[in-house]
């Protein structure tokens, strides 16, 4: 994920834990809070395990993000693992980042214009 889209100061963290509304699932919470561009961060203590199994698992939740740049909503995102996360597959994780997605409705509508002419989502 290139570095625009990443969120990296403590800062910016503590706004959106305070700030942000959040949905969770078995090994990942989302935090979502409003923001002027989009910028996501990946939170995974040492509870879940090593440096390695750690930076694994933030490397498979950026990937897992990834293919979803393009159509979420504007915002400040921060995914938090969950210990279990460390035993899960890389398919699990991207279900459960799907799902949290649409459990708080982070996909940008469709455009009503783009639907008549068949063009896809609005960007």
């Amino acid at each position: 994920m290139q570095k625009q889209y990443r969120l990296q100061k403590n800062k910016a963290f503590q706004y959106v834990y305070h700030r942000g509304r959040s949905a969770s699932c078995r090994d990942l919470v989302l935090l979502v809070a409003k923001g002027r561009g989009l910028q996501v961060g990946f939170s995974v203590s040492k509870k879940v395990g090593n440096a390695v199994t750690r930076n694994l698992v933030k490397r498979r939740l950026r990937e897992c993000f990834r293919p979803h740049l393009g159509d979420v909503k504007n915002g400040l995102y921060v995914f938090v693992a969950r210990p279990s996360a460390a035993n899960a597959t890389f398919s699990s994780l991207r279900q459960q980042v799907d799902s949290l997605l649409k459990k708080q409705s982070c996909f940008r509508e469709a455009d009503p214009a783009a639907a008549k002419t068949g063009k896809g989502v609005a960007q």
